[in-house]
């Protein structure tokens, strides 16, 4: 029997790439291997999700009797906002939903506007530097009033409440996940050795977007951190992944440090071929500011060493430094030192094997699926 079903509401999900948007496919797969389990759950309730810049022609894997999707990308920014407001107006008045999902703080004011008089909970879910810094009052209190807020890692929950003041206690933790069978230690692709010229290198890789009002990836701090790894392994080249306005500062930071032809910018990479791409690198060297950091845990399902800073929420998926190597995130010279263990690979946080199995133990599909259900 079908009871009250959830309402979910999101910028966009489907029409572009990036870490909310795997996160939130991530949150629907869940719904999908819980619905089809057999179980008689909550997850026999049927959900309408609502997309704000996602049109009709986005493909959707995620279409189903249970998830069912609405669309209003719009030439007119206005036009767009009116339609969905509307219709989920519509929705909370007809159907008296269980809960309202808010997939992002720019569109809390609306669904606080809209179910704080009905009577109607509603969860915002957070990410990351969204949140971080003070808000202006009506996201503040759209915060305050919410049932609940999800969000990926505590040190994403500890800021957001120490800037926005708001009560730890509301918060509930939903990670980030990895899926082993999409990624996974194998051969090198001699095709890349070749198209980056890496052949006989060690490898150090990073993903990130390169993007000049975001400079902190730590690319920069790798960069300078070249020289003191190249005097013990003169054979490492360092390979960054990702596309932005930023790549030509970088370009010039290695060539003015004499490392420009150890440093390969590979542009951008669609998911489905980054595995590959993991799996030529010898260690995975991204010392940023993380909400939480999905990339950790892809290169340690592919049985790669990490190294992260030592002052964000790549803390969740490191497990502390069990896993990894924190490290001050703007000191090239701990990034260096880091690198060399990590090439020398005596740590036993360099065991392949014993990465991807304690990482997917934690923050793997099934573990991921088991946090949604709960939640």
């Amino acid at each position: 029997m079908l009871e009250k079903g959830n309402i979910f509401v999101f910028l966009e999900v489907l029409s572009c790439e990036g870490g909310i948007q795997s996160y939130v496919r991530d949150i629907f797969q869940a719904y999908q291997d819980l619905a089809n389990s057999g179980k008689p759950d909550d997850f026999f309730i049927k959900s309408d999700i609502l997309l704000l810049r996602d049109g009709k022609d986005c493909e959707n894997p995620y279409q189903s009797k249970r998830l069912n999707f609405y669309y209003f990308k719009s030439q007119s920014v206005l036009l767009g906002r009116f339609r969905l407001a509307t219709k989920l107006l519509w929705f909370i008045l007809k159907k008296q939903p269980k809960q309202v999902f808010c997939g992002h703080i720019n569109l809390a004011p609306l669904v606080q506007f809209l179910c704080v008089p009905l009577g109607i909970p509603y969860t915002v879910l957070t990410y990351g530097k969204e949140v971080w810094e003070p808000l202006p009052n009506k996201y503040k209190q759209a915060l305050k009033q919410a049932t609940k807020i999800l969000t990926i890692s505590r040190y994403s929950r500890d800021r957001c409440c120490e800037s926005n003041h708001l009560n730890p206690q509301k918060f509930h933790l939903l990670p980030c996940m990895v899926d082993g069978n999409k990624f996974f230690p194998g051969p090198l692709s001699l095709d890349l050795i070749e198209d980056y010229n890496l052949q006989g290198a060690k490898v150090l890789m990073t993903v990130a977007r390169l993007w000049s009002g975001d400079p902190y990836k730590g690319v920069d701090i790798t960069i300078r951190a070249l020289p003191n790894i190249l005097h013990f392994f003169p054979e490492v080249k360092y390979l960054v992944i990702g596309r932005g306005d930023d790549q030509s500062r970088l370009a010039k930071l290695a060539k003015d440090l004499g490392v420009g032809e150890k440093v390969v910018f590979a542009g951008f990479v669609p998911t489905k071929d980054l595995v590959k791409h993991y799996q030529v690198a010898d260690a995975y060297v991204m010392p940023s500011q993380e909400g939480f950091g999905i990339v950790y845990l892809e290169a340690m399902a592919c049985g790669v060493p990490v190294l992260s800073g030592d002052m964000d929420g790549s803390a969740e998926p490191l497990q502390d430094g069990e896993l990894g190597w924190r490290v001050a995130y703007r000191d090239p010279e701990a990034v260096a030192n880091a690198c060399i263990e990590m090439l020398k690979g005596e740590d036993k946080r360099c065991n392949g094997q014993w990465l991807r199995e304690k990482s997917l133990k934690v923050f793997g599909r099934i573990a991921f699926t088991e946090r949604v259900r709960q939640l």
